[in-house]
């Protein structure tokens, strides 16, 4: 077979779903490669953000781009045994530097994006705004609370990331080519009557609703 089939089928054709091992392999090989794009995406859009003069960036949308990225990328690397990316598969990348470190450090960032901090005193200082010294009653003003700011990286970290989804997007995709193969042998290999009595596969749509 070529490349992976991502086009909308042949109207002429029926379709149906298939629920087999082969078959969940390949959707989450497909699912990987779609949140490594948007990462990719996500990187070239912050790149954009981040050349503008600073008077005139909106700084909502950096930080959005980068959290929306950093999220997609840390949701490759599913905890379970048989799907999802592994630090393996990172570790095989043909790039040359501090890969593995670079990942660590992204899903580490990511964690601070999910995780309410244990310590509070990470996010925010509360502080006493004390009187001058030099007067005769020292006193407590008031409180001041300051936010700690949220880590945006510069464009050299953006382009890191980046290039990481790149090369991870193309690796998946060599080996989701190959499991299509095993897909079409096992397709084959079951009866065609049980398989023209199966439903017909229908992406859903944001907008679908149940009948």
């Amino acid at each position: 077979m070529g490349g992976m089939n991502t086009s909308s089928p042949d109207p002429s054709m029926p379709t149906v779903a298939l629920d087999v091992p082969s078959a969940q392999t390949l959707a989450d090989q497909a699912s990987i490669i779609q949140d490594l794009q948007f990462v990719m995406d996500c990187c070239k859009r912050l790149l954009t953000e981040l050349a503008r003069p600073d008077e005139d960036r909106d700084p909502v949308v950096p930080q959005s781009l980068w959290s929306a990225a950093l999220v997609a990328y840390a949701r490759c690397f599913g905890k379970g045994k048989r799907f999802g990316l592994s630090t393996e598969d990172v570790r095989t990348l043909p790039l040359r530097g501090e890969v593995m470190k670079y990942h660590k450090w992204v899903m580490q960032e990511r964690d601070k994006l999910t995780v309410h901090p244990a310590n509070p005193f990470t996010a925010a200082k509360v502080g006493a705004a004390l009187s001058p010294p030099d007067r005769a009653e020292r006193r407590v003003e008031g409180i001041v609370i300051l936010s700690a700011s949220r880590v945006l990286v510069d464009d050299t970290g953006v382009r890191q990331l980046g290039g990481l989804a790149s090369e991870l997007a193309k690796q998946t995709a060599e080996k989701a080519q190959a499991q299509q193969d095993s897909v079409l042998a096992d397709a084959q290999q079951l009866s065609q009557d049980s398989l023209y009595k199966l439903p017909p596969l229908r992406m859903r749509t944001p907008d679908t609703t149940d009948d």
